[in-house]
């Protein structure tokens, strides 16, 4: 851990005063200060962020979210609280995914079938690929 700032006068001479609830205490010999540094937590790769936001947009629910990429689904909603990203509006339209490899993606889009429907988004996840459709409600 790099050498820790005065908060309040931003001075680096700073020695070690003791510890308070398991984190240390330091304190300012400039202007007597005493204060903790903040706990240095564990932090999510942006490129999750992304892809959980993509997911988000695409109509995809917080748990399903959560079983991909596996990351907390409260972590997805802090995200969408965050970045004020706005519930996508229910259409007649349901998104299925598939999880494939560059060879079975290739094999899916080789099928003339698969192509046909309601649209289509194909997303890199890691060394994998995820492919979303579309589909229609049946009534």
């Amino acid at each position: 851990m790099r050498n820790p700032t005065c908060p309040k006068c931003e001075s680096t001479s700073i020695i070690k005063s003791g510890i308070v609830n398991n984190r240390q205490r330091f304190k300012c010999k400039k202007c007597t200060y005493n204060f903790t540094v903040s706990k240095l937590g564990k932090e999510i790769d942006p490129y999750f962020v992304i892809k959980a936001l993509q997911l988000y947009l695409e109509g995809i629910s917080y748990r399903e979210i959560e079983r991909i990429l596996g990351v907390s689904h409260v972590s997805v909603m802090n995200w969408v609280k965050k970045y004020k990203i706005k519930t996508p509006e229910r259409y007649d339209y349901h998104p299925t995914y598939k999880i494939l490899s560059h060879n079975e993606l290739a094999e899916v889009m080789a099928s003339p079938g698969y192509l046909k429907g309601s649209g289509m988004l194909i997303t890199e996840l890691g060394d994998k690929f995820m492919v979303i459709k579309w589909d229609r409600f049946k009534d």
